[in-house]
């Protein structure tokens, strides 16, 4: 009985690593960029621009069924730091 497969040469295996170690290292760089607190910053500013857009209504781009959902995230944040106003006034 023979072996019908044929074994890699090691030259195909050297080359099959360094194409792995540049998939990681591309893969690793993307987390990293995504992960930085820059990113973070600037999608959690546009997040934020964009939910008032949907709930004062300029965007003319927007969905108008996020229009309540935006209000009411709006509306909660308002009772929270005002919440947080009268106990702080109340000490």
């Amino acid at each position: 009985m023979s072996d019908s497969t044929r074994k890699p040469t090691i030259t195909e295996l050297e080359a099959e690593i360094l194409l792995t170690r540049a998939e990681l290292a591309g893969t690793a760089d993307a987390l990293a960029a995504r992960l930085s607190p820059q990113r973070q910053v600037a999608d959690a500013k546009a997040g934020a621009s964009r939910l008032w857009r949907d709930a004062v209504g300029t965007d003319p781009a927007a969905d108008p069924a996020n229009r309540g959902r935006a209000r009411a995230v709006l509306a909660v944040g308002a009772g929270v730091v005002a919440l947080t106003v009268v106990l702080l006034v109340r000490r």
